[in-house]
C-alpha cells in the first residue's frame, strides 16, 4: 500500500504519479518540461492490491490526510472489513437475477417455473439497469406502490398478497447475494413492511352446489374433482399420481413428492377407488391422468372454469375443494389432528384455517343445543321460568 501525488504537466497535460515525498522536481515524459512538485499539496491517492486487483482511491489535496486514510485501510484489510465496493457496483440486478434462478431456484424449488421465474421477470423489468447496491428500501417501497396501482392491467393493480409474493422473491434474492459474497450490508427488503393479508377463505360447497358441479364435470375432470373432494389432495399431487402410487388392496395412496417435502399416506374410500378404477389406463403412460399420447395432464384450469360457470357457482377455485374436504370432515366430527394428518399440514394452525363451518351447520348446532337444554326442566317448570329467560 502506498500514497502518491498526481501532478500534471501545464504544457502537454501529461499525468505523473510521484510516490517519493522527497522529490521536488520531475521531468515530463511527454514534453521534457521541468515540473515543480510540492510534497504537501496536490492530488493525493491511495494505492493497494486487493484480491489480485490494483485499487486506487482519491483522498484530496492533503498528504497528511491521505496517509491517515491509508493507515485506516491497512487496519480494515487486516481485520477483514475492507469492502471491494467497485466490484459490488458492477453487479447488475438483471444479471444476478438470472444467476439466482439457475443456481438456486431451479435446483431447490419445485414451483420455480410458476412462482420464482414469473416474479423474477417482473422484478427484472422494474429494477433493470440498476446495480444491487442501488436498490434501497425507499426504491422497494416505490415498487410496492406502483404494483398496487398498475394501470397496464385490465383490473387495475394487484392484490396485496400478490405483491407480497414478489417481495418474498426479492428478499430471497438478496439473501443469496449476501451468502455468496456479492452484496455487502443488510438485506434492504428487511426494512420494508409487507402488506397485511387476509387469505382465510370460508367458501366451500353446500350439498346442492356440489351436485351441480359434479353434473357439469365432463370426461377426466370428474374423477379429478372426486379425488380432490374425498382426499383433500392438492391439484399438483392429483395430476402427478401414478398407478404404482395407489394400493387398491390396502386402500392407500402414497404421496412421495409433496409440497412440504414429507412422504404422506392418504386413505382411499370407496368413492375414490371407484373413480380411479374407472379411469381408462393408457399403456403408454405411468400417470393416471394423462392425454391420449401418454403425456401427463399439467393443468385443468379451462375445463374446471367451464364447469363452475355452467353450474352457476360464484367465487370458487379448485383449491377450495381441499377446503371442502377439511370442512366436511370437521362437520362430521373428525378430530382436527386426524384432519391435519390427512391433509399433510405441518402445524395445527393451517388445519384450523381450512376447517371452517358453514352458517347452516352452525345454526343446526345451536338449534340442537336449544333442544337439549329444553329437556332440563318439566313443562310446569318451563312455564314458571319462561318469563325469567329474557332480559327486558
Amino acid at each position: 500500500m502506498a500514497v502518491f501525488n498526481r501532478v500534471s504537466c501545464p504544457d502537454c497535460g501529461h499525468y505523473h504519479n510521484v510516490y517519493d515525498k522527497q522529490i521536488r522536481k520531475i521531468c515530463c515524459k511527454g514534453c521534457d518540461r521541468k515540473i515543480a512538485v510540492d510534497p504537501r499539496k496536490g492530488n493525493f491517492f491511495m494505492e493497494r492490491y486487493f484480491n489480485g486487483r490494483r485499487i486506487r482511491e482519491k483522498v484530496g489535496p492533503d498528504r497528511r490526510l491521505a496517509e491517515i486514510a491509508d493507515d485506516k485501510r491497512k487496519v480494515e484489510i487486516a481485520e477483514g472489513k475492507f469492502l471491494d465496493k467497485k466490484k459490488e457496483q458492477r453487479i447488475k440486478f438483471e444479471d444476478f437475477a438470472d444467476e439466482f434462478l439457475e443456481v438456486y431456484c431451479k435446483p431447490n424449488l419445485k414451483s420455480w417455473d410458476r412462482f420464482s421465474a414469473n416474479n423474477l421477470n417482473i422484478l427484472k423489468r422494474y429494477f433493470s439497469g440498476k446495480c444491487l447496491h442501488e436498490i434501497t428500501p425507499h426504491l422497494i417501497e416505490k415498487f410496492k406502490a406502483d404494483r398496487l396501482q398498475d394501470t397496464t392491467r385490465k383490473k387495475k393493480g394487484l392484490k396485496p398478497a400478490t405483491v407480497n409474493r414478489q417481495l418474498i422473491v426479492l428478499k430471497s434474492l438478496f439473501n443469496r447475494a449476501i451468502d455468496w459474497g456479492k452484496f455487502q450490508g443488510q438485506n434492504p427488503v428487511r426494512k420494508v413492511k409487507f402488506f397485511k393479508e387476509n387469505n382465510t377463505r370460508v367458501r366451500f360447497l353446500e350439498p346442492n352446489e356440489l351436485v351441480k358441479l359434479l353434473s357439469f364435470c365432463r370426461g377426466i375432470l370428474k374423477p379429478i374433482v372426486l379425488v380432490a373432494l374425498h382426499t383433500g389432495m392438492r391439484k399438483g399431487e392429483i395430476l402427478g399420481l401414478k398407478w404404482r402410487d395407489c394400493d387398491f388392496r390396502r386402500s392407500i395412496i402414497y404421496l412421495l413428492d409433496t409440497k412440504n417435502g414429507q412422504r404422506r399416506e392418504v386413505p382411499m374410500n370407496e368413492a375414490v377407488k371407484t373413480a380411479l378404477i374407472r379411469v381408462r389406463r393408457n399403456p403408454q403412460s405411468e400417470y393416471i391422468f394423462c392425454h391420449k399420447d401418454g403425456a401427463q395432464i399439467k393443468d385443468i384450469k379451462k375445463s374446471f372454469f367451464t364447469a363452475i360457470t355452467k353450474s352457476g357457482i360464484k367465487d370458487f377455485h379448485f383449491h377450495d375443494l381441499r377446503h371442502c374436504c377439511a370442512s366436511y370432515l370437521v362437520m362430521n366430527g373428525v378430530a382436527l389432528n386426524t384432519v391435519r394428518e390427512i391433509l399433510g399440514h405441518k402445524s395445527m394452525d393451517m388445519t384450523l384455517r381450512y376447517a371452517h363451518l358453514s352458517p347452516d351447520h352452525r345454526k343446526q348446532a345451536v338449534d340442537l343445543l336449544a333442544k337439549k337444554i329444553d329437556t332440563f326442566w318439566t313443562p310446569e317448570q318451563k312455564a314458571e321460568s319462561s318469563p325469567n329467560l329474557y332480559i327486558s
